[in-house]
C-alpha cells in the first residue's frame, strides 16, 4: 500500500476525496481539510519548512508538492532520497490536469476523471460577473495583491472580473498610492494567506471610499483541488451579494 505524504493543502483534501486518506501518512499544519488530516496523521511542518527527520521515518513512496506553494531546495533535498510529484498550476485546465495525475498515481483514474469533468461543468456554467474592476490583496504589511499569471488571477478573469493589477506578474508589492490610482470598484480582502478580518474591513473601507470592500474565502479562489466542486457555487453567490449591493 502506498505511503503518501502531502505537502499541499488543496491536494491534502483531494486525496481524501478520491478515497485514499488511510494511505496519506504525513501532511503539513496547514491541512485543515479535511479535520481528520491534522487529528489523524503526522504534521510534518509547513508548506515552505519541513521537518525532514519525521518524514525520513514515515518512509513516503510518494511525496505530493507544489512549485509555488513549496520551497525548492526543501523539495530537491526530499528528492534525492523520496518519489516527488510536483505540481505547478496557474489556472483552472492545469487544476483538473493534476486531479487527473493523481488519480493515475494513486490509482483512482475513474473517481479522478469523474470529479475533474464535475468541476469544469460547473465553472462552464458560471455566468460572468459584468467586468466590475477588483483589487483582490492577499497581504497586509506590505500590501501585497495579485496580478497575473496566478490561479487566483484566472478564478477572477472566470468569474468576470477585470484584475486592476494584471499588468504586474504573480503577487506584487503596492502601495496606497497604487490602489487609489488603480481606483477598483471592489477591494477582495483575502482570509488567506494574510488573515484578514472584520477590522481590516473596517479600515480599508473608510481608507478607500470609493470601492467597495469585501472579505472574501481565499479558499474559494485559490485551493485548486477538490474545493473546486464548491468554488463556482461560492463565485456565484458573490456575484449576486455586488449585484444586491
Amino acid at each position: 500500500m502506498q505511503r503518501i505524504v502531502s505537502l499541499v493543502p488543496s491536494q491534502t483534501e483531494l486525496l481524501f476525496d478520491l478515497g485514499v486518506g488511510d494511505r496519506v501518512v504525513g501532511v503539513t499544519k496547514f491541512c485543515v481539510h479535511p479535520a481528520e488530516a491534522l487529528k489523524t496523521k503526522t504534521v510534518v511542518g509547513g508548506t515552505k519548512n519541513f521537518r525532514f527527520d519525521v518524514i525520513e521515518n514515515l518512509r513516503p513512496d510518494l511525496i505530493l508538492a507544489n512549485k509555488e506553494e513549496n520551497c525548492r531546495e526543501g523539495i530537491e533535498r526530499l528528492a534525492e532520497k523520496f518519489p516527488v510529484w510536483m505540481s505547478d498550476i496557474y489556472d483552472l485546465p492545469d487544476a483538473l490536469a493534476m486531479i487527473r495525475t493523481v488519480g493515475v498515481l494513486t490509482d483512482t483514474q475513474a473517481a479522478a476523471d469523474t470529479l475533474a469533468r464535475d468541476i469544469e461543468s460547473r465553472f462552464a456554467a458560471l455566468a460572468p460577473a459584468g467586468g466590475l474592476r477588483v483589487a483582490y490583496l492577499i497581504w497586509q504589511n506590505p500590501l501585497m495583491a495579485v496580478g497575473s499569471r496566478t490561479f487566483v488571477h484566472d478564478m477572477l478573469t472566470r468569474a468576470g472580473y477585470a484584475n486592476v493589477f494584471a499588468d504586474r506578474p504573480r503577487y506584487p508589492e503596492i502601495t496606497p498610492a497604487d490602489l487609489h490610482a488603480a481606483a477598483p470598484d471592489c477591494i477582495f480582502l483575502s482570509s488567506e494567506p494574510f488573515p484578514f478580518r472584520e477590522k481590516h474591513l473596517t479600515t480599508f473601507a473608510r481608507t478607500y471610499s470609493n470601492s467597495r470592500v469585501m472579505r472574501v474565502d481565499g479558499e474559494m479562489f485559490s485551493w485548486y483541488g477538490s474545493r473546486l466542486r464548491q468554488a463556482a457555487g461560492y463565485l456565484e453567490r458573490l456575484q449576486l451579494s455586488l449585484v444586491q449591493a
